[in-house]
């Protein structure tokens, strides 16, 4: 089974994504805000069956860019970079969960709910950030197709 078949909400995911990124402490207060531009990518050949983009700029002109390959099994789609090693998986017809922890962070991990809208032009996302098991923190994500 191919990755779009298995996977159909996140290939509703693919193209280009613009948003902004906002992370906050416990008690809501803003620690980070910034733009992001995502691409999400079902390459026809390689050894990767998604591959994904992430591009991300401060107002003082900061820039970051991390990509993120992709192998699909067991219908889930796995991650393992240099950066980060996690899972990802579909809950229902709108909504995709990943679980993912940093690799030089290793009492630390994340997990992230996406949604996508019925009309595949927006997506909701929220970041709950644990350290030992713990709560610290959360990041909130919207954003919308590039058109």
């Amino acid at each position: 089974m191919s990755i779009r078949e298995g996977m159909p909400v996140l290939t509703r995911h693919e193209g280009d994504w613009i948003g902004t990124y906002t992370l906050v402490d416990l008690e809501g207060n803003i620690l980070d805000k910034h733009k992001s531009h995502l691409t999400c990518q079902f390459p026809e050949t390689g050894d990767y069956a998604y591959y994904q983009i992430n591009r991300y700029e401060w107002a003082d002109g900061k820039r970051e860019e991390h990509q993120f390959p992709g192998t699909f099994r067991d219908n889930k789609l796995w991650f393992n970079t240099e950066r980060i090693e996690g899972k990802a998986w579909e809950i229902d017809d709108s909504t995709i969960i990943l679980w993912f922890g940093y690799k030089t962070m290793p009492d630390m991990h994340l997990y992230e709910m996406i949604q996508i809208s019925p009309c595949n032009n927006y997506r909701a996302r929220t970041w709950h950030w644990f350290k030992k098991n713990q709560i610290f923190r959360r990041t909130l994500i919207q954003e919308e197709r590039m058109k």
